[in-house]
C-alpha cells in the first residue's frame, strides 16, 4: 500500500466538503493562500488543492509523522503545497515567513488526530496498551507518564477536572497519587486500570469507558492543548486579509467556548453601549458565516462516528483589527 493511499485510509475529514464551501470564495484569485493550522494527513488541504486551482496551502502541524504521510500524500501537488513543522499559535510568524504577512483563509481541525488515536504506540487510547506519552509532537515536552509522575494531587485533581469535566476527579486523582508511590505508571492500560477502579460501578454502565475523560485531560494538558488554542486565535484572524475566511472545527466544549468568544468579539461593536454613536474604530471587523455552531448530521455521524461532537464556526473579515482590539503584540 502506498503512503498517500495509506493516510487517506487512516483518516475520514470531518464536514469536508462544508469547510471547503465556506473557504472557497475567498480562494479565488491566483496565489491566493490557506494556512491548513492542524494539517493531520491531509484531508482539508487535499480536497481544497483539488476544488481550488488558484489557491496554495501552507500546512502546519506539531506532529512529524503527521507531516511526513501528509507531504507524501500531497507530493503531486508540488509548489501549491508547504509543510512547516510548528505549533497553529506560531501562524502569525509562519506566514510572515511563507506567505508575506497575510493569507485569505485559515482552517483549525482542533483536537486529537485520528493517525495519533489508531498509533498504539502513543498511548493516547484507553483501548490499547501503550506507553504513557500522548505527545502531539514527539520530539519536545514532557510525555504522560511524567505528568502523572509528577504533578500534585491538587493538580492532577485541577486537570481531570477543567480538562475533562470528570466528575469523580478526586477520587481519581487519589488513586493516581496512591498507586505511583508503590509502581511507576509507565502504560495506559495501568492508567485506565486506576481510573476504572476509582470509578463506583454504578457509574460505569453508561457514557462509555470510565477512563475517556481522564484520557482526554491529561492529552489536554500534556499538549497544552487550550493554552495554544488561546493564543493561536487571535493571531488566526490578524493574518487573514480583507475578505478572507477563518473555518474552526471544535471538539471539546472548552476549545468550543474559546472559538465562539474570539470570533464574537471580532463581529460585535467594541463600542460602550451609552456611547450616542458608534466610531468607525469600533465598527465590527468580523462577519459571521454560520448560525451559531454547525453539527454534523446523521449521515454524516454514520459515515465518520468521530463527527459526533464537531461543532463548526466561520466568520469573514470585514476590515483590519483596530488597534484597540488587538490582543497581542
Amino acid at each position: 500500500m502506498s503512503t498517500e493511499r495509506h493516510a487517506s485510509d487512516l483518516h475520514v475529514p470531518v464536514l469536508l466538503q462544508r469547510c471547503v464551501d465556506l473557504l472557497a470564495p475567498a480562494l479565488t484569485e491566483p496565489g491566493s493562500v490557506l494556512v491548513d493550522g492542524t494539517l493531520g494527513m491531509g484531508g482539508h488541504t487535499e480536497a481544497v488543492l483539488e476544488q481550488c486551482p488558484d489557491a496554495r496551502v501552507i500546512g502546519i502541524d506539531r506532529d512529524p509523522a503527521a507531516l511526513a504521510l501528509a507531504g507524501a500524500r500531497l507530493a503531486r501537488f508540488g509548489e501549491r503545497f508547504t509543510p512547516v513543522h510548528a505549533t497553529y499559535d506560531e501562524i502569525d510568524d509562519v506566514v510572515d515567513e511563507h506567505a508575506g504577512g497575510e493569507v485569505q483563509g485559515v482552517l483549525l481541525d482542533l483536537g486529537v488526530s485520528s493517525l495519533q488515536l489508531d498509533d498504539a504506540e502513543r498511548g493516547f487510547s484507553y483501548a490499547r496498551p501503550a506507553p504513557l506519552d500522548m505527545r502531539m509532537d514527539t520530539t519536545t515536552g514532557i510525555t504522560a507518564a511524567e505528568l502523572l509522575a509528577t504533578a500534585s494531587e491538587a493538580e492532577l485533581r485541577r486537570i481531570l477536572w477543567t480538562y475533562g469535566e470528570e466528575r469523580f476527579a478526586p477520587r481519581i486523582a487519589s488513586a493516581i497519587v496512591r498507586t505511583r508511590a508503590t509502581e511507576e505508571l509507565t502504560t495506559s492500560v495501568q492508567l485506565a486500570e486506576i481510573v476504572k477502579r476509582a470509578v463506583p460501578m454504578a457509574k460505569q454502565k453508561t457514557g462509555g469507558h470510565p477512563a475517556k475523560r481522564t484520557f482526554q485531560a491529561v492529552r489536554i494538558a500534556v499538549n497544552a492543548e487550550l493554552e495554544v488554542l488561546e493564543e493561536a486565535l487571535p493571531r488566526a484572524v490578524d493574518v487573514l486579509a480583507v475578505d478572507g475566511r477563518i473555518v474552526v472545527e471544535a471538539y471539546h466544549s472548552l476549545e468550543d467556548r474559546l472559538v465562539k468568544r474570539e470570533l464574537a468579539r471580532g463581529a460585535a461593536s467594541s463600542a460602550p453601549r451609552d456611547w450616542p454613536i458608534e466610531p468607525e474604530t469600533h465598527r465590527p471587523y468580523l462577519e459571521l458565516l454560520v448560525r451559531g455552531a454547525e453539527k454534523a448530521d446523521a449521515a454524516e455521524i454514520e459515515r465518520n462516528p468521530r463527527s459526533t461532537s464537531v461543532r463548526l464556526r466561520a466568520a469573514r473579515r470585514t476590515r483590519a483589527t483596530p488597534d484597540h482590539m488587538r490582543s497581542h503584540a
